[in-house]
């Protein structure tokens, strides 16, 4: 009998838990983490848990490819149009390369297909690019012109024009 009331208390528990989950994400994923502290292993949330785990991967994954768009579609306005060359894009290319390496240091697993994520970017990138320049997107490299090294490398010093 015993047995049959901990397992109906903990059904409870885990339904809580499991509403908590739908109405409150902060609070879940602080309850969660004190019942990890606590030990209390029986009381997590496994199954979502595991959604939020995999979602956590999945989101650095897009942040990458986010910021990888923006720094390429810089570059090419960059190179594109070397005499509308602006502090603005450049400050751009500098800060979204600290971010990428930011998230790469915190992350190095990311590296590890980056080449793919890069070429889907830089598609993203020319369209971009095309819209803001006002340029055809023939205009722009047909492939991706740039390796890893000089995508994630600060360049030297360039002085953009007074724009």
């Amino acid at each position: 009998r015993a047995g049959k009331r901990e397992g109906a208390g903990m059904a409870k528990v885990l339904e809580r838990s499991s509403n908590l989950y739908d109405a409150d994400l902060l609070a879940w994923l602080e309850q969660q983490a004190d019942y990890l502290r606590a030990g209390q292993l029986d009381r997590l949330d496994v199954a979502h848990l595991i959604e939020e785990l995999e979602e956590m991967g999945g989101s650095q994954r897009r942040e990458l490819k986010s910021r990888l768009e923006i720094l390429l579609m810089h570059m090419l306005k960059r190179d594109a149009q070397p005499r509308w060359r602006s502090r603005s894009w450049q400050s751009t290319i500098v800060k979204q390369r600290a971010r990428i390496g930011d998230l790469l240091e915190q992350s190095p697993s990311l590296r590890n297909g980056m080449e793919e994520v890069a070429q889907k970017a830089f598609a993203v990138a020319v369209k971009r690019a095309a819209i803001e320049t006002g340029l055809k997107r023939s205009a722009f490299p047909a492939t991706l012109p740039y390796g890893l090294a000089s995508i994630l490398e600060d360049e030297p010093d360039t002085a953009p024009t007074d724009r």
